[in-house]
C-alpha cells in the first residue's frame, strides 16, 4: 500500500536532516580527535625537549659531579622560544629550583601534585625526571651524578688537584671523610667535603642541589590556533550540511506541494469544465422552463379574469399565478447565477452609480422609511460597471429587506491612504449575521430571510472574484451586519 504523500513528504525531510545532522555529528567527533592528537603531540614535544635538556646537563658536568650554574642557565637561556618554549627549571629533590631560564615558572602546590601534564589557559607544564647516568653504588654512599652549584667559591672547591686525581688514597682523612672509590675502574674519581664547609653543610648542599628533575612550560598559542582552525573549518561543513539539509527539505517541500497543486489544478480543471458543461445545460433547462411557466401563468391569469368562475376556480388561478411568479424568479436568479463573469474593466464613478441604484430602490424605502447614507466623496475605480450595478443591487436590497421600518442603511467609500485602492461597505442595523455563519451566507441556496432565493450573495461573491476583490461579512457596530468589499483598484483621483 504507497504511502500518502504528505507521509512520504515527512519521511524525506526527516532522512534529510538526519543526514545533515549526522555530518554535524562526524564533524564534532573528529575535531574532538583532532584536538586531543594536537594536545598528545604538544606533550610529546615536551617530553622531547626534557629529554633534551638532560643530555644539556650532562654535557655541563665537571669532572661527572659538578655543574655550573651560570652555564647551565646560559645554556637554557639558549633554548628559550617564547612562540614555542616559555621556560624551564630544574628542580631538587626536595622541590626547590635550582636553575632556572625564561619566565618564572609556576611551582605551586597544584603543579608539583600532578607531577607530570597541568594544562592552563595559554600554557601546558609538563615535570619529567631527567636522566643523568649512573648515580653511585646502590648503598647510596655517593652523592648524586650531578650538582648545580649556587656560587663560584663553591665550584672552585670542588674542582679536584692533579695530585688528587693521582692519588686516591689521599682523599679521605680523619675530620674530612673521604667519600669511597667507585667500583668501575673507569669512574672518575670523587670529592671531599671543602674545607671551609662542615660536615652538615656539605650534606645539605648534596641533598639539596642534587639535580632531580625538570619543569618546562609551553605556549599552546599555536596549538590553539591549529585547534580553532580546524573547528572552524568543520563547522562551515556542519553549517553547509544542515544548510544544504534545510534547504534540500524545503525543495522537496515545495516541490511536493507544487506537485499536489498541479494535480489539484487539473483536478479542478476538470472539475471546472464538467460543472460549466452541467450549468450550460442546466441555464438552458431552466430557460426552456420558463416558457410553458409563463404559458401557464397566461391561462391562469384568464380563468382568474372570467367573471363567471366559481370563487373557487378563481381562487385556485390566483394561487397557480403566485407559485408561477416565484419559481420564474428562482429561475431568473438561476440563469443569472450560471452565466459566466467576466469582468471588462473601466472607469467607474461609485458615487453616482450608488445613486442610480437606490433609485431603482425608492418604492421599497419609503414604504419601509429607511433612512439611506450615501457617500459624499466622489471616487473613480476600475470595474465593470454592469457587474458592480448588480452587486450593488444585490447588497443592498438584502440590507433594505432585513431592516426593519424606521431602520438605517449607510453606503460608505474610503480609500486606503497607503495604496491606491478603496472599501465599499454597506451596513444595517436589522438582526445581522451570526459569526457561525459570516463564511456559509454567501454559498448558493444559502438564506436567513424567509422566501429568499439564496444565490443573490452567491453572485456577488462570483463578481467580486471576477474583479479580484474580496467580499467580506461582520457584524456591525451596535447591531446588524456589514457586507464589505476591500481592494478596489482606484482608476483616478476623485474630482
Amino acid at each position: 500500500m504507497p504511502w500518502p504523500s504528505a507521509q512520504r513528504s515527512l519521511i524525506v525531510i526527516v532522512a534529510l536532516i538526519a543526514g545533515g545532522l549526522a555530518v554535524v555529528a562526524w564533524q564534532a567527533e573528529e575535531h574532538a580527535r583532532f584536538k586531543q592528537a594536537a594536545e598528545q603531540a604538544l606533550i610529546n614535544r615536551g617530553r622531547d625537549i626534557t629529554s633534551t635538556l638532560g643530555v644539556v646537563v650532562r654535557s655541563q658536568r665537571r669532572f661527572g659531579l659538578v655543574v655550573s650554574k651560570e652555564r647551565i642557565e646560559s645554556s637554557l637561556q639558549d633554548m628559550i622560544r617564547p612562540e614555542e618554549l616559555e621556560s624551564i627549571a630544574i628542580l631538587g629533590a626536595t622541590g626547590e629550583t635550582i636553575a632556572s631560564a625564561g619566565q618564572p615558572v609556576d611551582l605551586s602546590p597544584e603543579v608539583l601534585r600532578t607531577r607530570a601534564v597541568l594544562w592552563r589557559d595559554h600554557s601546558l607544564t609538563i615535570m619529567n625526571l631527567m636522566d643523568l647516568g649512573p648515580s653511585g653504588t646502590d648503598d647510596g654512599s655517593r652523592p648524586p651524578a650531578a650538582i648545580v652549584v649556587a656560587d663560584e667559591r663553591m665550584s672552585r672547591a670542588f674542582r679536584p688537584s692533579a695530585s688528587r686525581r693521582q692519588n686516591d688514597s689521599r682523599l679521605a682523612s680523619a675530620d674530612t671523610p673521604a667519600v669511597a672509590a667507585p667500583a668501575d675502574p673507569s669512574a672518575r674519581p670523587l670529592f671531599s667535603r671543602p674545607s671551609w664547609m662542615s660536615k652538615e653543610e656539605y650534606d645539605t648542599v648534596i641533598q639539596k642541589q642534587g639535580v632531580h628533575s625538570l619543569v618546562i612550560a609551553l605556549s599552546t598559542d599555536q596549538m590553539t590556533r591549529a585547534v580553532q582552525g580546524d573547528l572552524l573549518l568543520r563547522s562551515l561543513v556542519s553549517l553547509l550540511a544542515m544548510g544544504g539539509a534545510v534547504v534540500s527539505s524545503m525543495a522537496w517541500r515545495n516541490m511536493a506541494k507544487t506537485t499536489e497543486l498541479q494535480i489539484r489544478l487539473v483536478k479542478a480543471g476538470e472539475t471546472n469544465a464538467h460543472l460549466k458543461e452541467m450549468n450550460f445545460a442546466a441555464a438552458g433547462l431552466a430557460h426552456e422552463t420558463r416558457n410553458p411557466l409563463n404559458l401557464i401563468r397566461g391561462l391562469a391569469q384568464m380563468i382568474a379574469m372570467q367573471a363567471e368562475a366559481p370563487p373557487k376556480l378563481k381562487e385556485h388561478a390566483s394561487t397557480i399565478i403566485e407559485e408561477a411568479d416565484r419559481v420564474t424568479v428562482q429561475l431568473n436568479e438561476f440563469i443569472n447565477y450560471s452565466k459566466p463573469r467576466e469582468a471588462h474593466l473601466a472607469p467607474v464613478e461609485v458615487r453616482r452609480l450608488v445613486a442610480d441604484v437606490a433609485r431603482t430602490l425608492v418604492p421599497d424605502i419609503e414604504e419601509k422609511q429607511i433612512q439611506l447614507v450615501q457617500p459624499e466623496s466622489p471616487l473613480v475605480i476600475a470595474a465593470d460597471e454592469q457587474l458592480l450595478r448588480q452587486a450593488l443591487f444585490n447588497l443592498l436590497l438584502n440590507a433594505v429587506q432585513a431592516v426593519a421600518p424606521g431602520g438605517r442603511v449607510a453606503i460608505r467609500l474610503q480609500a486606503t491612504p497607503d495604496a491606491p485602492e478603496a472599501t465599499l461597505e454597506i451596513a444595517d442595523d436589522g438582526p445581522g449575521v451570526p459569526p457561525a455563519e459570516c463564511q456559509n451566507i454567501f454559498k448558493p441556496y444559502m438564506t436567513m430571510r424567509p422566501g429568499g432565493v439564496g444565490l443573490g450573495l452567491a453572485i456577488v461573491q462570483q463578481i467580486a472574484a471576477a474583479h479580484h476583490w474580496e467580499i467580506a461579512c461582520a457584524a456591525n457596530e451596535p447591531r446588524g451586519a456589514l457586507f464589505r468589499l476591500s481592494h478596489l483598484k482606484v482608476s483616478a483621483p476623485a474630482a
